[in-house]
């Protein structure tokens, strides 16, 4: 608190105490504080520079101009592709109708990065608290204490973008790689809007400067930091609405009922709903699942905690049981970006189980109608889908990664933070396999109900487009009678009643599986770095005071 009084001294009446905070006042306190603080910046300016560099990638892609599909003027009926994007490698940046994928999918590595940022930010939270807390018995009123706090998060999340741009101008020049016909392998040749970079760099130190103040309410709200919470029961279910809202909402059934009620007649013009409905209702019944996984794991941690104190036997799980109702939204806060990164990769591979099922059927009927080959119907370039699968999953690796990363800031926090509490235990007899017996219970015991139901409902997501893939049933077809004869022109033909072909969309188990256990192995190895921090924590020495 010193350190505190004296900075304000330094400020002088009118620099805090008046209306306005003098912006050098600002500043200066702003970047107050100790070791800790100062590590909590640079964490907090990294994360910045990670998401502003997924941001701008996907701005980049969003950039491109040209490749949508035209009527062609030269023929009728036919389409050319509009010019602009034919100088690119990858037909995911040449073809229009692809480029959202690649975008969404980019934007998704923002989400893990911004969620670490805001585990970055409650790094020395206590200490932190003790000096507004000085801040504001000194004088400042809630809204300077508002500016301080979003401020120093703020301040560190904007030189983190702007980092991460001019790193973006680098790799721009680094890896401006063509291929030997001389197609460009990443779209090195366009920026974005200035607008959007504009936007870009706003945009982060604006959630960071967000995420601050709300993780510091409770000093706003009494300079001593004192909120006396009584939980009388448990949070409710009501998640798991959201669950199935999504799943209603991604369903193109939903949509074939708009239009089987009329209700496409309320909109003018030509009566039908804009050509971007699908992919919105798609995307907000994605988010709605996020949503309710994440919340809803609030839920599963308090239920989970109170089996635990039910039938629990022995201190560990006793303990476990009162830290998870105490506390149930614990795992919302710090699972959530692995959690929403879980399921949108169970949605990729039951996406990818719908592809193999879809060129599975068309193979059978292919072999079927024509044994020479060359059938009809069937999809091209199989490889191409597969390969913007391996696409997606890499991104999902990527968030798994950081969403870890993030988990392991919140964790070494929350041992940081208890460590005169766990040394006061230690002193007297609990033993350290009991305290970390604990912290395990704690992280695991709602995350595998919680990656259960993530699991369930990415996969879910892509079942409601199909459960089975239907070729063939159509009219009666002229087919070759000699597979042996030299060519088709020869070839006497004969009548056939077209095949009907029924390939189930098989459930990826063991993809899903190995995507589980991708995830529970990176929360292992973060409680393993863990339990490295909770024995240096419950030395002897933290009971001492100062």
């Amino acid at each position: 608190m010193s350190a505190a009084s004296s900075t304000v001294r330094r400020g002088g009446a009118a620099g805090l105490t008046g209306r306005r905070m003098r912006a050098a006042t600002l500043v200066r306190l702003s970047l107050a504080g100790n070791r800790t603080d100062r590590l909590r910046t640079g964490l907090t300016a990294v994360s910045g520079l990670c998401a502003a560099l997924a941001l701008f990638a996907a701005a980049t892609v969003g950039a491109i101009h040209g490749g949508h599909w035209i009527p062609d003027p030269a023929q009728d009926g036919s389409s050319i592709m509009a010019p602009g994007s034919e100088q690119y490698a990858s037909l995911m940046l040449v073809e229009a109708g692809l480029r959202p994928g690649v975008i969404f999918a980019l934007a998704l590595l923002a989400l893990p990065v911004l969620a670490l940022a805001g585990q970055c930010i409650r790094l020395g939270a206590p200490a932190r608290d003790r000096r507004l807390a000085g801040l504001r018995l000194a004088g400042a009123t809630p809204g300077q204490a508002v500016l301080i706090a979003g401020a120093e998060t703020a301040a560190a999340s904007l030189l983190g973008a702007v980092l991460g741009f001019g790193v973006y101008l680098v790799l721009r020049v680094v890896l401006d790689q063509r291929t030997p016909d001389g197609r460009l392998l990443l779209p090195t040749d366009v920026l974005p809007h200035p607008l959007v970079i504009a936007g870009i760099l706003a945009l982060v130190p604006a959630l960071a400067g967000g995420l601050g103040v709300l993780l510091m309410r409770r000093v706003l709200i009494t300079p001593l930091g004192v909120v006396r919470r009584i939980r009388e029961r448990g949070p409710r279910p009501w998640p798991g609405v959201l669950i199935v809202l999504g799943l209603v909402l991604f369903a193109p059934r939903t949509l074939d009922l708009l239009h089987r009620l009329d209700l496409t007649e309320r909109v003018p013009g030509d009566g039908r709903l804009p050509e971007w409905t699908p992919l919105a209702m798609m995307g907000a019944g994605v988010l709605c699942v996020i949503l309710g996984v994440v919340l809803g794991t609030g839920w599963i941690s308090f239920t989970v905690g109170r089996l635990l104190r039910r039938y629990g036997r022995g201190p560990v799980s006793l303990l476990t049981g009162a830290r998870l109702m105490a506390d149930p939204w614990n795992g919302s806060r710090t699972l959530g970006a692995l959690l929403a990164a879980v399921v949108f990769g169970a949605a990729a591979l039951g996406y990818r189980a719908d592809l193999g099922a879809e060129f599975t059927a068309y193979d059978r009927y292919n072999r079927i109608v024509s044994p020479r080959g060359g059938g009809m119907g069937a999809p091209e370039a199989p490889e191409f889908y597969y390969h913007g699968v391996r696409l997606a999953m890499a991104a999902v690796t990527i968030a798994l990664l950081v969403a870890a990363g993030g988990v392991l800031v919140a964790f070494a926090e929350g041992i940081v933070a208890r460590r005169r509490t766990f040394a006061a235990m230690t002193a007297s007899g609990v033993p350290r396999r009991t305290l970390g017996g604990v912290l395990f219970w704690h992280t695991f015991a709602p995350l595998l109900p919680a990656l259960l139901l993530a699991l369930v409902s990415g996969a879910a997501l892509v079942r409601t487009l199909r459960t089975e893939i239907s070729v063939g049933g159509g009219p009666d077809l002229a087919v070759c009678a000699d597979p042996a004869a030299p060519d088709l022109a020869t070839c006497v033909t004969k009548v056939i009643a077209d095949p009907f072909i029924v390939q189930p969309v098989p459930v990826p188990f063991g993809q899903l599986a190995l995507l589980a256990a991708g995830a529970l192995l990176a929360m292992a190895a973060v409680v393993g770095a863990g339990m490295l921090v909770l024995r240096s924590s419950t030395d002897l020495e933290e009971l001492r005071a100062g």
